[in-house]
């Protein structure tokens, strides 16, 4: 057989293999992993109110953690027999007793009382202190506000000394005295102000009474410095934490916490309206007993606070235990309640239940845009929500056409599957679901439901990372707050509600908040974790707060080509600044081409990036920075860079269109 070199002369072998080698660098980049952003033709309009937050009573979400009361049991409600977290405080020669008293009422309301009887030498003190939430916080140089009602017997005519003590009693972080308790309830009030002391969770606060007798005492509180200086107002750094997600809307105010496990327990929003002494609080479905001091209008004062607007659900005649209003006459009330309620939120002075507000503190009406009926009535068995939905829909679009009305089932079907008697504005859905089907659902879940509606609602959503559901009691052995795995699932599901934000009109992950303390959860994974003093965001909060606090108002087109990525894109018309997110579920970088195309774009972007070396790498209050976004500016960035992904990660790239 002839040599190479005798069949074909050597410029000729040449040519050859540069066309060789060629058709292979052509037949490489047609495979190159890529991702596509259409710059000239927007897709759609982005829903101004895609990114906001759900919020119920669970994990301590209120009482002991965002609601700013520190007293646990102010009312002594929280059991029927005996004053739970107070106790008594004998000092040398005094001998201190207490009980519940319900002959000594303070009102209609809270039928009980605190009897505190004091005995033993004159000039010493015996008195109650009370726990907390897992302790009493102490900061430096912190003023607190503390009250109390009380009235004394025939014969004491002292004073009560009021302090916030270390938990040995011994050390007195901040005190104050009031005199003259009469034998008529009082509301006594005054200041705590705390010095150059060691930050720490483990205090007390204690009344004492400064000679023999018997005091009854209603109604304890006491609340450090709120956001806004509100006087019912809520946790500043917990509430720092929220504000800075810039959420757009709270739905309010849940959850199984505004059905309750029976009628008698839902949320009943007449009862949490009005002085803080007059509400008697009721029973969570969460296995402990709220306050309602997280009332109507604080729920709407913390809308305002972060610059959102409220999503109200009311309450539709069904509760968790089964428990259920039947459609017609019977419900008629609860309907009328939820009008009542609409009312409260959105009327003017001149309304009664808008009058009710402005005397609550809040002339100003609030804005109101959406409505949910009910919660999660797919898990009633009796099947009467269509019925329900139908009978508040027409009472509600009768009074308040412009209203749109939230439907809360099926959560799982695609919308062009719902049949309703009357056609929802929009459909609730809930996904608690592995980091794996997450991702899957990333690749295109929502690209196929009608435009013309039911706008979605994805009201309670969050993946995880264990072989355990939420609902599963083994999944307490988990940490509260996920890993940045459970991040990455997250914020891969954003990208396709951020692609498809013209028919997903708003979504919220759920739960929010989780005190981190023994006993303080009864579900994970949660966003935010606190104790008495720490506050930390999960790896899943700053993946949500990289993408709502960078969202334009046009969807862009993004294409994948070859590449695990998940990507979305908007941008903002007024500045031209076009938010790439991108998320590699990968253990290596992934490098991927960005192809620009319609519009030329400044070649310097900044970068925001979620990584970390382990995708188990995790937040805790030990350690609240382990997994934190950085930001750089990277250079280089136009049509065909090649643009690496780090393992691990969640990215925004901010580009600016010219």
């Amino acid at each position: 057989m002839p040599g190479f070199s005798q069949r074909y002369p050597v410029r000729t072998m040449k040519i050859r293999l540069v066309a060789l080698f060629a058709c292979a660098a052509l037949s490489l980049r047609a495979t190159q992993p890529s991702l596509t952003i259409d710059l000239a033709k927007p897709v759609a309009p982005v829903s101004p109110r895609l990114y906001g937050l759900m919020t119920e009573e669970i994990n301590y979400s209120y009482d002991g953690g965002l609601y700013g009361e520190l007293v646990r049991n102010r009312a002594f409600l929280d059991n029927a027999d005996k004053p739970v977290h107070w106790t008594a405080v004998p000092a040398d020669g005094v001998s201190a007793k207490i009980a519940l008293d319900r002959s000594q009422p303070l009102n209609e309301e809270i039928p009980v009382s605190l009897r505190v009887e004091v005995s033993g030498l004159r000039g010493s003190e015996g008195g109650i202190a009370n726990d907390g939430y897992w302790g009493i916080p102490v900061l430096p140089r912190t003023t607190y506000r503390a009250s109390f009602f009380a009235k004394a017997a025939a014969g004491f005519g002292g004073g009560v000394a009021v302090a916030i003590t270390g938990e040995d009693g011994l050390t007195n972080f901040a005190h104050a005295r009031v005199s003259g308790v009469t034998g008529e309830w009082h509301q006594y009030e005054v200041e705590l102000k705390t010095g150059d002391v060691a930050p720490t969770p483990h205090a007390r606060l204690t009344l004492m009474l400064d000679r023999p007798g018997t005091v009854w005492f209603g109604f304890v509180s006491l609340f450090p410095p709120t956001w806004n200086d509100r006087p019912n107002g809520l946790r500043r750094d917990l509430m720092q934490m929220l504000v800075n997600m810039h959420p757009k809307f709270l739905r309010f105010p849940g959850g199984n916490y505004l059905e309750g496990n029976t009628l008698a327990e839902r949320f009943d929003w007449k009862k949490t309206i009005g002085p803080i002494e007059r509400r008697p609080g009721h029973e969570s479905p969460w296995g402990y007993r709220s306050t309602d001091g997280m009332g109507l209008l604080e729920f709407l004062e913390w809308c305002e606070d972060m610059g959102g607007e409220p999503v109200l659900a009311v309450y539709a005649g069904y509760s968790l235990h089964q428990e259920q209003v039947a459609p017609g006459a019977d419900l008629a009330p609860y309907v009328q309640d939820a009008l009542d309620e609409i009312e409260y939120v959105s009327g003017d002075v001149s309304t009664k239940w808008g009058a009710e507000r402005a005397r609550n503190g809040h002339p100003k009406p609030f804005p109101l845009h959406y409505v949910e009926i009910g919660n999660e009535d797919y898990f009633q068995k009796a099947n009467t929500y269509d019925a329900r939905f139908t009978q508040f829909y027409d009472a509600i679009k009768a009074r308040y056409p412009a209203l749109k009305c939230i439907s809360t089932t099926p959560p799982r079907e695609g919308a062009d599957k719902v049949v309703h008697s009357r056609k929802p504005d929009v459909i609730d859905e809930h996904y608690y679901n592995p980091v794996d089907e997450y991702l899957k659902m990333a690749a295109g879940k929502y690209e196929s439901y009608d435009r013309q509606g039911p706008e979605i609602f994805v009201g309670e959503w969050a993946s995880y990372e264990t072989a355990f559901p939420p609902w599963n009691e083994k999944s307490h052995a988990e940490p509260p707050t996920p890993s940045l795995r459970t991040a990455i699932g997250d914020a891969a599901f954003m990208t396709e509600m951020e692609r498809n934000a013209d028919v997903v009109v708003m979504h919220c992950y759920a739960p929010m908040l989780v005190n981190v303390n023994p006993g303080g959860r009864q579900w994970r994974p949660d966003l935010i974790g606190y104790n008495a003093i720490h506050v930390f965001g999960s790896p899943s909060y700053y993946a949500i707060r990289m993408f709502s606090s960078h969202v334009g108002d046009e969807i862009l087109r993004v294409t994948r080509n070859d590449t695990p990525v998940l990507a979305s894109a908007t941008r903002q018309r007024s500045s031209g600044q076009v938010f790439l997110k991108l998320v590699n579920p990968q253990s290596h970088p992934e490098k991927v081409t960005l192809a620009l195309g319609g519009a030329a774009v400044d070649e310097a972007a900044t970068a925001i990036t979620l990584a970390a070396a382990s995708s188990d790498a995790t937040n805790s209050i030990d350690a609240p920075d382990a997994v934190v976004p950085t930001t750089t500016t990277v250079n280089g960035i136009h049509d065909g860079s090649v643009y690496s992904v780090p393992a691990n990660a969640v990215v925004v790239l901010t580009l600016r269109a010219k």
